[in-house]
């Protein structure tokens, strides 16, 4: 196994604390703009792994995010903005993080490090083989997500992985490991910038390609998002008005009418 861990590698940077802000920034910067490029590298590999959990999510399958820290928080977020986006219930994309709920404000402390506490949350759901786990760990090394795969693996649950090092215990522990190498931090092991950031984007493609492909995007529109806010219903008029040929009123009446633009959109088709 490869030890060498690129999360952990010295910054490119020194003397950080000497640096005027503009340095800072135009460091930053740059290196945040790597992150793309190592994303663009493994897409072939994220596209395997979206195959076959959309295979799953057709026939009732659920999508779980597993992760510590920062990478737990991540997912969490992602799974969140699912059902108002794309109106599917929460239950569809659930994110875990160690040490629970708690544990998305405050650290929790040593929660990673149990490898048996994240297949005990999995249970929670009752998850089962039409389901996909995620494991989310920069370093690939967190005890609570290489457990709970293993667990998967041996259940014949699909697994999957996003990590930011190189033939890491987890990515050798699941059928499709996602392996985004985005070099040495701008401060040295602060995963929650670039690795953090590549995730988030690994994340944001992962969700929205399958949401896509299970039918709640139209054209380009969330016809199923939810009418959670002002904003929302103002978008969502416009949508309906677009797509009938209609008034913004009545576009608007229809919509608060059926609850959502696909179907104040069919109701009149």
């Amino acid at each position: 196994m490869n030890t060498t861990k690129h999360t952990e590698k010295s910054s490119l940077y020194n003397n950080l604390e000497k640096m005027s802000t503009t340095e800072l920034l135009e460091g930053i910067n740059s290196e945040d703009q790597k992150v793309a490029l190592a994303i663009q590298i493994v897409l072939p590999k994220i596209q395997s792994l979206i195959d076959e959990a959309l295979r799953r999510m057709k026939t009732g399958g659920r999508l779980f995010y597993l992760g510590a820290g920062t990478s737990g928080r991540l997912g969490i977020v992602d799974a969140s903005e699912c059902p108002p986006t794309f109106g599917v219930d929460h239950g569809v994309v659930v994110g875990l993080i160690a040490g629970g709920d708690h544990a998305i404000r405050k650290a929790v402390e040593f929660a990673e490090d149990d490898d048996r506490q994240g297949w005990l949350d999995l249970q929670k759901y009752n998850i089962n083989e039409k389901d996909t786990v995620i494991g989310i760990a920069a370093s690939g090394t967190t005890p609570y997500v290489i457990g709970a795969v293993k667990k998967c693996n041996e259940k014949g649950i699909l697994t999957g992985c996003i990590t930011c090092n190189e033939d890491s215990p987890l990515a050798n522990n699941v059928a499709h490991p996602i392996e985004v190498i985005v070099g040495p931090e701008f401060v040295t092991g602060s995963t929650r910038m670039k690795a953090g950031t590549a995730q988030k984007l690994v994340l944001n493609m992962i969700s929205t390609s399958l949401m896509i492909k299970l039918g709640h995007v139209k054209g380009n529109k969330m016809v199923d998002m939810q009418l959670s806010n002002n904003k929302l219903v103002d978008r969502g008029a416009k949508m309906v008005a677009e797509q009938l040929s209609v008034s913004y009123d009545r576009a608007k009446e229809l919509l608060l009418e059926f609850g959502s633009v696909r179907k104040a959109v069919e109701s009149q088709q």
